[in-house]
């Protein structure tokens, strides 16, 4: 399927300024159509749901409709698709319901790939319980999560498994299906941070064995929105905190105080526009997702190629992590400069990174430089291209030590 990136990025009104957005990994930019929808939901009139009126109404079909995007980006069910203003917080409140069932000599088990918020959640919320926690470790030089180690991990009081589909630093993409089988074998849950990897390919979360989901829309090119997905029948076994007056149902007993009715707008036109990405795809919205977020990803695949190689073909650079699988994701250092200084040095060439521990805050600590400033990270979404790719690679090689 044919990848058009220059219509791509003419959708992007924020591409204009002649920057280089390789800084998609900590969020992206927003097309016209998600900027259009969310103004046109103010423009149109929304209220609170539930409500007699016309503008409430809007917004309860607005609810709808976003639920019923998200199922379809990664393959779940709509009324199981928790919204909230974003992934963090939307799992200290599951941990919150998960955990309270937790006991003394219950076990959970983290990885220390993950982003913090698939960790630091689950920590506390076990650290509450007097529950176990025991560490995946990740292979410091490949950046692999090693399935095997999860067998002497997994016991009879496994509780939860928290694992990430892709790591936001290294790109690292572990085999989710099989630590999840393993889990599930063991009467565990399965809590699946897809943060970093719904942008970069197609997501299908039952294939992937996840009990939970966990999706943030301004990843993929939508507004600062979170998703939790789950099968509604387990969600109905969960009892949040809540307040007595709000809806108990599934799944709005775990979304608390009055949404942003517009930013949900947003987020259907987001999905909208990523099944469009590969051109006039036909289909359902799900089968087109999966074709266009195809085509997108061998796009990445090929950028990243060449700003890997190119990289790792500079004596002064190095790189971190060689995962057999990954999304198009490069942390790397340089000679002699901070990764503050390279992402200042960047910027001044109008490339855009980030530069730090990016919260992957016990992978950073394993690998030894969370200390000393982390690394700098570059991250390729749809609408990057070769002339971003290389202005990144001739900014670096230009500044030797």
């Amino acid at each position: 399927m044919p990848f058009d990136v220059h219509a791509v990025r003419a959708a992007y009104p924020a591409l204009a300024d002649g920057y280089a957005y390789l800084d998609g990994a900590a969020g992206t930019q927003v097309p016209q159509p998600v900027i259009d929808a969310i103004a046109e939901a103010y423009r149109r009139g929304i209220g609170n749901v539930g409500g007699a009126f016309p503008a409430s109404h809007r917004s309860d079909g607005i609810v709808a409709e976003c639920r019923a995007a998200v199922a379809d980006l990664v393959g779940g069910q709509p009324d199981g698709v928790i919204l909230g203003p974003n992934m963090t917080t939307l799992t200290y409140r599951l941990a919150y319901a998960i955990g309270r069932d937790w006991g003394p000599g219950d076990e959970v088990v983290v990885s220390r790939l993950d982003h913090d918020a698939n960790v630091r959640p689950w920590v506390q919320a076990a650290d509450r319980a007097g529950a176990t926690v025991r560490w995946a470790e990740a292979d410091t030089a490949t950046g692999e999560l090693g399935v095997e180690q999860y067998d002497a991990l997994l016991g009879p009081r496994t509780r939860l498994v928290a694992v990430t589909a892709a790591s936001n630093v290294l790109g690292t993409r572990p085999d989710v299906a099989a630590i999840t089988a393993k889990a599930r074998a063991a009467g565990a849950l399965s809590y699946v941070d897809g943060v970093h990897a719904s942008a970069h390919g197609p997501t299908d979360m039952v294939a992937l064995g996840a009990d939970f989901y966990a999706t943030s829309a301004y990843k993929w090119s939508g507004p600062h929105i979170g998703a939790v997905v789950a099968d509604p029948g387990l969600l109905e076994t969960l009892r949040p905190d809540k307040l007595a007056s709000s809806p108990d149902t599934v799944p709005a007993r775990f979304e608390t105080g009055t949404s942003p009715f517009a930013d949900f707008a947003g987020v259907v036109a987001a999905v909208e526009h990523l099944a469009g990405l590969a051109g006039a795809v036909t289909g359902t919205r799900r089968e087109r997702l999966l074709v266009s977020l195809a085509a997108a990803e061998e796009h990445e695949r090929a950028l990243f190629g060449t700003l890997l190689s190119g990289l790792e073909s500079m004596a002064h650079v190095t790189t971190y992590g060689k995962p057999a699988r990954r999304t198009a994701t490069v942390y790397f250092t340089v000679a002699g400069r901070t990764p503050g200084e390279v992402a200042a040095h960047l910027a001044q060439r109008r490339v855009n990174v980030w530069n730090g521990h990016n919260y992957a805050w016990e992978l950073t600590g394993a690998l030894g430089i969370r200390d000393a400033g982390s690394a700098v990270r570059a991250g390729l979404v749809h609408y990057n291209n070769e002339s971003d790719v290389n202005r990144l690679l001739e900014a670096v090689a230009g500044w030797t030590p």
